[in-house]
C-alpha cells in the first residue's frame, strides 16, 4: 500500500512540475480555501448590512409618513383655540345665538375628527399632577384644598400630541 501511495505522490508531483514548466499556475488548496471563507464572509457581512440599511429605510419612511402633516396640524392648532373662545363668547352673549353656536360647533366637531383621525390627541391636564413632559407651568397660586396642591387648577391653553409625540405643551396654573 505504501508503494501505492508515494507512487500516487509521485505522479501528482510530476503533474504539478509539468504545469510550472508550462508558465501553469498550481493552485493551493489552502490558499483556495482561505479565498472561499474570505469571500463567504464578505457576502455574509454585505447581506447583514443590506438588511439593516432596508430596515432603517423602511424606519424614516414609517417616521416620515407619520410625521408628514405635523406642520400643518400644528399651524391648525390656534383655529382650534380661536373655536373654543368662539364658542366662550356666544354662550356669554345675549340674545338667540343658538343657530350660530350650533354651526360653529358642527364645524369645530368635524375639524377635530378629521385632525383625530390623523393621530391628534388632547393632553389632559386638570386636576392631573404636574408632568413636565406634557405640562408648561406658567403660573401657581395658593389652593386651599390640601388634594389641589401640586395639580393642575386651571389650563391656560390645550396641549397635543400627534402620534405620540408632543406637538404643544399644555400651559397650565399649578395649586400650591
Amino acid at each position: 500500500m505504501k508503494k501505492h501511495k508515494s507512487e500516487s505522490e509521485n505522479h501528482k508531483g510530476k503533474a504539478d512540475l509539468e504545469a510550472e514548466e508550462k508558465g501553469i499556475n498550481v493552485p493551493d488548496e489552502s490558499k483556495e480555501a482561505d479565498e472561499i471563507s474570505r469571500l463567504n464572509d464578505r457576502y455574509l457581512r454585505l447581506a447583514a448590512d443590506f438588511d439593516n440599511f432596508r430596515r432603517r429605510t423602511l424606519k424614516e419612511r414609517q417616521d416620515l409618513i407619520l410625521s408628514a402633516g405635523e406642520d400643518l396640524i400644528v399651524g391648525i392648532l390656534p383655529v382650534l383655540d380661536d373655536f373654543e373662545r368662539a364658542f366662550e363668547m356666544l354662550h356669554k352673549a345675549e340674545g338667540d345665538n343658538s343657530t350660530a353656536i350650533e354651526g360653529t360647533e358642527i364645524i369645530y366637531k368635524k375639524l377635530l375628527s378629521f385632525l383625530t383621525s390623523k393621530g391628534l390627541k388632547v393632553i389632559e391636564a386638570l386636576g392631573e399632577e404636574l408632568n413636565t413632559d406634557y405640562h408648561e407651568a406658567i403660573a401657581q397660586i395658593a389652593v386651599e384644598e390640601q388634594e389641589m396642591k401640586n395639580k393642575i387648577v386651571e389650563v391656560l391653553q390645550k396641549g397635543y400630541t400627534l402620534n405620540s409625540k408632543v406637538i404643544r405643551f399644555a400651559k397650565v396654573v399649578v395649586g400650591q
